[in-house]
């Protein structure tokens, strides 16, 4: 949050400081592409500023940047002045302060009807195409909303802008505007990259999108391979369409790029609507977001409505929580996982990130600590995407005292005190004790997680409970735990318990690939899990298999093959396995899938999965495809052959249909699955 005056601040000098803080961010942000800063506390900070000076008119100053729409344009490219301005958005956080809008956007249209088309915020940079007898002349950057950057050179590249449009019936001279950005695949290869040749990663895509078309060179920027949003179309300074609607439907027409996820709504709760779906499906669009857009449909109702000094009053941005803040580094930790590996962890200032409160983030390991050059007592900016753990992106240096201290990894595992070891080429720093209780508990809560054998209730508080009275040595004691053992430690009912060993027990019917992913060989995800099964039928057979003969399974390499032959080669583990077996666990797989290869309907095939399904969960429809050869994949790309769709199904399912992709129900899977599997027990039988 911005920080408010003190008794030894006045409002006059905390204005002052305020201008002179955004206008820093701003160079940062505009200029360098370069943040300090997430976009939620750059818009505290202008929020508080703005506070002042409509509370104190005669602060506000004729360069302030509450008047201003951006930075000032970057050195290297020619000065290009708008047309029309380019205006910034006011921002709405949160539903009410949608709705304040829509009441504002009521009384201004004196009753009279109009809709709102509410499209997805993308994460990039706003430009501005000007088109002279429908062939592009220029392509130019927001810069400070009168002026930009000439950067026709590098806009050319960008294969979604259309060099020569394939329908013109405007005025010659046109302008078209939109957001160029990057997709996830291509920011993580760009990133990639960069840290390939020791440089910086970018902090967002949108950064990676700013830094990319302020390349003098226009070869790097085809090789990073923006793409481009249309969203607006004007005829010299004025709208030459009586809708927006209409305006986004002449791009798409013309061959711009429009996106497909946007929504002609004739209320406010249908915008509401619109916002919250998106919400839900953002980890599902190729393409980071921020929010949603909403716009007053009509063109003539959006001039009467006007504009302030910086923003339209007939739009909004909604944005969703932020997922980038900065916070201080309180301490630095190690913890210990079930192999042994050594991860460096930051405990945080408590920070609001994507709405929940963050106070850790992930280091990695060593070199990523040296690489970001990160200090107990550091502020820092962290990122938190999906579901992931939030990681460090990078250190704001500007906050240095000098009191910061330089991390050291432990030479002496921090749980045990065992050795711990980091072999020649290796990243991760291990611990080599066998006896070590913290990965142990680690192996005892990937047992049990929901991907491998789905135990519920053995969750971390009782997993220390039962390493500490050592009543569990490794995952085959989980087997002999009776319902007194359970009740009898503390904060536990004899309810608990008996639920506990009722999951246990259900354990042992889970398949084959859940328990060769819960063993937690190294190099063994889940899919490689489902390999093995598939090819070897059974644990026994899998664990006399030789590193030739595992090596020889179609995306088994050398790698896997010789970790999974030194598990199998240890007395311990031969010793778990027998336990096992011996408790009740299948090591077999189920006759209709052993050693199936499937047919040709699923061999090589690459399935999305979307939405709820009616009588399987995600995790059931991928073992079944998996089982018949199949692969799962996480996005709709041309690559993709089916996508099975349930109830909800959101944005896959229509990059599907914009694809072609062949779309299946739960019961065509089904069917798919049955024919499959019939075709291969025939083969077997003959």
């Amino acid at each position: 949050m911005a920080r408010r005056a003190t008794k030894k601040e006045t409002i006059e000098e905390e204005a002052e400081r305020l201008r002179g803080e955004l206008r820093r961010h701003e160079e940062l942000y505009y200029v360098y592409d370069n943040p300090e800063i997430s976009d939620a506390e750059y818009d505290a900070l202008m929020q508080r500023l703005q506070e002042i000076e409509e509370a104190h008119p005669e602060l506000q100053t004729p360069d302030s940047p509450t008047v201003r729409v951006g930075g000032r344009p970057a050195e290297g490219f020619n000065e290009f002045v708008h047309r029309r301005q380019m205006l910034s958005l006011d921002n709405s956080y949160n539903i009410e302060e949608l709705r304040r809008f829509d009441e504002r956007c009521r009384r201004l249209a004196d009753e009279r009807a109009f809709e709102y088309v509410a499209e997805l915020k993308i994460d990039g940079l706003s430009l501005a195409l000007h088109y002279e007898s429908g062939v592009l002349a220029n392509g130019v950057t927001r810069g400070d909303g009168r002026r930009g950057e000439d950067v026709t050179g590098n806009v050319r590249t960008i294969r979604s802008i259309p060099l020569r449009l394939n329908k013109v019936d405007l005025k010659d001279e046109f302008e078209v505007r939109g957001e160029a950005y990057l997709s996830r695949e291509t920011f993580e290869r760009i990133n990639a990259e960069r840290e390939e040749s020791s440089e910086a990663r970018f902090a967002n895509p949108r950064n990676a999108a700013a830094g990319t078309l302020r390349q003098l060179d226009p070869r790097i920027v085809a090789r990073r391979k923006l793409s481009f949003f249309a969203y607006d179309a004007l005829a010299g300074d004025r709208k030459p369409f009586a809708t927006h609607w209409e305006a986004l439907e002449w791009l798409k027409a013309s061959g711009f790029q429009v996106n497909p996820h946007r929504a002609l709504c004739s209320t406010i709760d249908e915008v509401i609507e619109f916002c919250n779906r998106m919400e839900s499906e953002r980890d599902e669009l190729e393409y980071e977001i921020d929010g949603v857009v909403v716009k007053v449909n009509s063109t003539a109702l959006q001039e009467e409505f006007g504009q302030t000094t910086k923003a339209p009053r007939w739009a909004i941005a909604y944005k969703y929580p932020a997922r980038q803040a900065t916070t201080q580094v309180l301490s630095i930790v190690v913890q210990v996982g079930r192999t042994g590996a050594l991860t460096p962890v930051a405990n945080l200032e408590p920070v609001q990130l994507a709405g929940t409160i963050v106070a850790r983030a992930t280091l990695h390991n060593e070199d990523e600590i040296r690489r970001l050059d990160v200090r107990t007592g550091d502020w820092v900016m962290i990122e938190k995407s999906g579901e992931i753990i939030p990681k460090v992106l990078k250190v704001v240096e500007s906050k240095r005292t000098g009191a910061e201290t330089v991390f050291q990894m432990p030479t002496e595992c921090p749980v045990c005190g065992g050795h711990v070891s980091r072999p020649e080429g290796e990243v991760v720093a291990r611990c080599v004790a066998a006896d070590c209780p913290a990965q142990l508990k680690a192996r005892l809560l990937h047992y049990a997680s929901r991907r491998a054998m789905r135990i519920e209730g053995l969750g971390e508080a009782l997993a220390e409970q039962l390493i500490a009275k050592k009543i569990i040595g490794d995952v085959a004691d989980i087997y002999k735990l009776r319902v007194e053992d359970v009740a009898a430690l503390e904060r536990r009912a004899e309810k608990s318990a008996t639920n506990l060993i009722a999951q246990i027990e259900a354990s042992k019917t889970r398949d084959l690939p859940h328990l060769i992913f819960g063993l937690g060989l190294r190099h063994v995800g889940e899919r490689t899990a489902g390999i093995l099964a598939r090819s070897f039928g059974s644990l026994e057979r899998l664990a006399a298999a030789t590193v030739e003969e595992l090596d020889a399974v179609h995306e088994i390499g050398l790698t896997v093959a010789e970790s999974v032959r030194d598990w199998f080669n240890d007395p311990t583990n031969q010793s778990l396995c027998a336990r096992l077996r011996a408790a009740g666990v299948r090591t077999e797989m189920e006759a209709s899938t052993a050693g199936a290869g499937g047919d040709g309907r699923f061999a090589g095939k690459q399935f999305v999965l979307t939405g709820k399904l009616p009588m399987m969960t995600r995790d059931e429809a991928r073992a079944l495809i998996e089982a018949q050869g199949g692969r799962v994949a996480s996005s709709v790309s041309k690559k993709t052959d089916y996508v099975v769709a349930g109830e909800d199904a959101g944005a896959k399912l229509e990059k599907a249909v914009e694809l072609g992709v062949d779309v299946l129900d739960e019961k065509q899977l089904l069917e798919l699955i049955n024919e499959a599997a019939n075709k291969n027990e025939r083969r077997e039988v003959a």
